[in-house]
């Protein structure tokens, strides 16, 4: 029998009401970044790619479009059962941890997009996620995450602010506290309250290359935002980076 799952991530990400916050997400945003990413990346057209923390899909969705062989993942079931109706010959979605190996040396490529990262209450999870990442690839593959940029984020961060999305008014209050960058969510619905915690540990480049270092891993390049600039800790509002073996 499957221990239940009952971390927060586990539960939020599985509500209805994690899809109608997000809703809005930005689509051109997110096939505007794919495109400059793989081009960068000098992928082959028949390039195996995992995205690790798929959500409902839409980055796989789009890559498939462009050709290549895709496989999303998701914790999330609801989510994958979503993204499964999008499914064809060079797209397929299934529901897994990140933190253990999928398929070991399958993939050319490996995504992690959108700051899907540093959930874990466990430090060693991250850990065990970047090498479950190296396993994951190909010899010569490489491996992107994408992240928040911490210092960017806690000089800009935005503590209270309420947003209606379909008629309901969720409140949201954002803070920096014990080494992760917090938001609470909190709404009604039919008079029932509803309350969330996100939580990502506020990761930076230097936990990055410490994570890298010990899985064996190298750092190839840094960016700082969806069109590929360069990384600068004080103003990049990302953190990109691409690594492998």
């Amino acid at each position: 029998m499957q221990k239940e799952d009952t971390s927060w991530f586990a539960s939020w990400f599985d509500s209805p009401y994690y899809h109608v916050l997000y809703k809005d997400r930005d689509d051109s945003e997110a096939a505007d970044f794919m495109n400059r990413l793989t081009q960068h990346l000098h992928l082959h057209p028949t390039s195996k790619i995992l995205d690790l923390a798929c959500g409902k899909g839409r980055h796989s969705r789009y890559l498939s479009s462009l050709g290549y062989d895709v496989t999303g993942v998701d914790l999330s079931a609801q989510s994958i059962t979503y993204a499964k109706k999008f499914e064809k010959e060079n797209l397929n979605f299934a529901v897994h941890d990140m933190c253990l190996p999928y398929k070991k040396g399958a993939f050319n490529t490996v995504f992690n997009l959108f700051t899907s990262f540093g959930y874990f209450d466990n430090e060693q999870d991250n850990l065990r996620t970047i090498k479950a990442i190296k396993a994951n690839l190909s010899s010569n593959g490489l491996a992107v995450i994408d992240f928040l940029n911490v210092c960017y984020v806690a000089s800009n961060l935005v503590k209270q602010e309420t947003k209606i999305v379909d008629g309901i008014s969720f409140d949201i209050k954002r803070e920096i506290n014990n080494g992760y960058i917090q938001k609470h969510i909190s709404f009604f619905v039919d008079n029932n309250h509803y309350e969330f915690t996100e939580k990502v540990r506020a990761l930076t480049l230097k936990d990055f290359k410490n994570y890298f270092k010990e899985a064996g891993l190298k750092l190839k390049q840094t960016f700082g935002d969806y069109h590929l600039n360069a990384f600068d800790a004080a103003t990049s509002e990302r953190l990109i980076l691409i690594f492998g073996v």
